[in-house]
């Protein structure tokens, strides 16, 4: 078991290795991106990344303050979900994912299994997964936010 600040020593090791191996990367519009911090472009609209015990995950939140924008935003998305499965990969679609600081969140995620974020010989899969995932997530992002766009304004 490794203790907190151990933990944290990781953590920060992993995301800012991350960081300098996608920063070779250009987004699909062809412009330097800030891959751990993904602009959106959208208020209240987040990309976050996450790894732990359990595996990894890309996650699209929606969670504005008002509810029917965020379900206005979600059933925007669904529609779109043929396309951005094509393009991302097969995702697990929760309208009403959680409830955070008083807001209704959806989530769309990108989940790899079976990985602990705390074993060495898995954080390199993990990398691999939120590489690829974030790469084609981008494709599709920088094709269709406009009309996220519209729609949050």
């Amino acid at each position: 078991m490794l203790s907190k600040e151990e933990r944290k020593a990781l953590n920060t090791a992993f995301w800012e290795g991350f960081r300098k191996e996608m920063r070779k990367l250009k987004s699909a519009n062809g412009r330097n991106i800030n891959w751990i911090n993904y602009p959106s472009d959208v208020k209240d609209i987040y990309i976050r990344l996450e790894a732990d015990h359990t595996g990894a995950r890309l996650c699209f939140d929606i969670q504005p303050k008002d509810d029917s924008i965020r379900s206005i935003l979600w059933e925007q998305l669904t529609e779109l979900r043929v396309v951005m499965e094509g393009e991302v990969g097969t995702a697990q679609w929760n309208e009403f994912d959680r409830v955070f600081q008083g807001r209704n969140v959806s989530r769309v995620s990108w989940v790899l299994e079976d990985a602990n974020f705390y074993k060495e010989e898995d954080r390199i899969r993990i990398k691999d997964f939120l590489r690829s995932k974030l790469v084609q997530f981008d494709a599709f992002y920088q094709e269709y936010k406009e009309i996220l766009i519209i729609l949050a304004e």
